[in-house]
């Protein structure tokens, strides 16, 4: 049978299913991935990479600069949901996807129309102020050069993991029991080096099936039932028709 109608036929049977996302499911929509050979990550600025510049030391440390990096690299606000944000909506709204666990921060999952997104890396589309805890938007930090601030005067910052710091305890642990009780782990657009995310892989039952769905090798193929090399919106929204 075909991987992908394969895939389809374990979705329609199957009475829990996830996806384990990340940024190879919004390359479609024109944000470029991280740890692809033309990645983000491969690619720096005098001197020092995008992924260290994206650690809390170099907020803490460089804080003009990491937000003129945050605004001319890493937002995105023109970016839409693709084919493959909608077919996941799609399998949701269907009642065949049980929760969406991402490594994102783009959005583009709940501007699709999805309900249970587990945002484990946070979202660009959020910020706080490190002294009073008042909340701002993208529009907000893109209005304001330099360092923005707070109206009390609080350094703001945007609510996502920077290398260094540690996950969520709340969303991690959502993610880990949506995963021990899944019958079907969808893993698509993410090379699974990343830990702990790439660890929610070893919560799935014995009994679960897991498919990977991913351009590049990743290290848990050879303990995939499933995996598709293929175009990831032509897939899912092959699986998500009816």
């Amino acid at each position: 049978m075909d991987a992908v109608k394969q895939l389809k036929t374990w979705i329609e049977e199957s009475g829990n299913t996830i996806f384990l996302g990340g940024a190879g499911v919004s390359t479609a929509s024109g944000i470029p991935d991280f740890r692809s050979a033309h990645g983000l990550y491969m690619q720096k600025k005098q001197g020092i990479s995008y992924e260290e510049m994206l650690s809390h030391h170099y907020f803490e440390r460089h804080t003009e600069e990491f937000y003129e990096f945050l605004r001319h690299v890493m937002l995105y606000p023109e970016a839409k949901p693709n084919k493959a944000h909608y077919a996941l909506a799609k399998l949701e709204q269907r009642g065949k996807l049980r929760a969406i666990i991402t490594q994102n921060i783009d959005g583009l999952h709940q501007m699709a129309g999805s309900r249970n997104v587990i945002e484990l890396h946070g979202s660009e589309n959020r910020y706080f102020c490190l002294s009073c805890g008042k909340r701002y938007d993208m529009q907000w930090v893109l209005g304001h050069e330099g360092v923005p601030r707070c109206s009390c005067g609080g350094l703001v910052r945007p609510d996502v993991v920077l290398y260094g710091e540690t996950l969520n305890e709340q969303d991690l642990a959502r993610a880990v029991r949506y995963a021990e009780e899944a019958e079907l782990m969808v893993v698509g657009g993410t090379s699974l080096v990343v830990y702990p995310v790439a660890g929610l892989v070893n919560y799935l039952s014995p009994h679960a099936k897991l498919v990977i769905l991913n351009r590049e090798e990743t290290p848990f193929d050879g303990k995939a039932n499933l995996v598709i090399r293929g175009d990831l919106c032509e897939a899912l929204t092959a699986v998500s028709k009816e």
